[in-house]
């Protein structure tokens, strides 16, 4: 299975990053090591003074797809969860300023959260969803704010990888995205519902 990632996709949360709005979705991958499952403790790496969350909607692919027209892309959407996308932003930093793929700050092992599935909801493109910590709520997003839906981000990924069965998409984060700390406790809502509670080490 492929994580796949799409970043800069709410635009407050690219204004808070001062990035440029793409004219396409920004995708990357994760390899399958970095999931973080079943509300296991996330252990800070050593090689990063500055791991921020960024939660966001995953969706689970449920068949085989290449160039998916738009149209019939939900089609292929089997249930949902939420997810954080932890990244090194340190890290990310510095192989920006090089030039350099993302891959190590973004990629590394168990930087994926991902909560248990649900049903995919009628009304997925007004979800709403959020991330505490300590109590505090620190992200609040909606999925009409997306830059690019469901549909267009599917389609669009499908263009240069043949999704498969199982394969996870975090559709990007909203505004809020901010620094953890040993003993941080997340926890993130769809809607009203608990979808993962976790500390951080």
């Amino acid at each position: 299975m492929k994580i796949i990632c799409v970043g800069r996709n709410y635009q407050k949360h690219i204004e808070e990053l001062n990035n440029e709005t793409p004219d396409e979705p920004v995708i990357f991958i994760k390899p399958d090591s970095a999931l973080l499952r079943n509300n296991a403790p996330f252990f800070i790496p050593e090689f990063s003074n500055d791991v921020h969350y960024e939660v966001e909607i995953v969706v689970k692919i449920k068949k085989l797809g290449r160039h998916i027209p738009a149209d019939f892309a939900l089609d292929y959407i089997d249930s949902i969860a939420l997810g954080i996308d932890f990244t090194a932003r340190d890290k990310q930093s510095e192989l920006k300023a090089k030039g350099l793929p993302w891959e190590k700050s973004k990629g590394f092992d168990h930087s994926a959260v991902i909560s248990k599935f649900i049903p995919v909801p009628a009304h997925l493109e007004s979800l709403e969803f959020r991330l505490e910590k300590n109590g505090e709520i620190v992200q609040r997003g909606n999925t009409s704010l997306m830059i690019n839906s469901f549909a267009k981000l599917i389609s669009h990924i499908s263009e240069y990888f043949t999704l498969k069965i199982g394969d996870y998409i975090y559709t990007g984060t909203p505004e809020g995205v901010g620094p953890v700390k040993a003993g941080d406790r997340l926890k993130g809502f769809i809607e009203e519902t608990l979808m993962f509670d976790f500390v951080v080490r």
